[in-house]
């Protein structure tokens, strides 16, 4: 999966996530809604597949709760 597929595809992995964590977490969804994924996505990046893509958004979200839960 190259940079633009994943930058298609953000915001259905997103929802994904949305879908599953706490309501008090939603305010790190609505954040990240937010973000251009141009901004921490090189045009040169790629993900072996969704899967991986999809560990990555994960990975940005619980960074996200890390610093909300101090």
């Amino acid at each position: 999966m190259d940079a633009i597929e994943f930058i298609r595809e953000y915001k259905t992995y997103l929802a994904e996530i949305e879908q599953v964590v706490k309501p008090e977490y939603q305010v790190i969804i609505d954040r990240m809604k937010n973000l251009d994924p141009h901004d921490f996505i090189k045009p040169s990046s790629w993900f072996q597949g969704a899967v991986n893509a999809r560990g990555y958004v994960w990975t940005l979200f619980l960074n996200e709760k890390s610093k909300m839960i101090g």
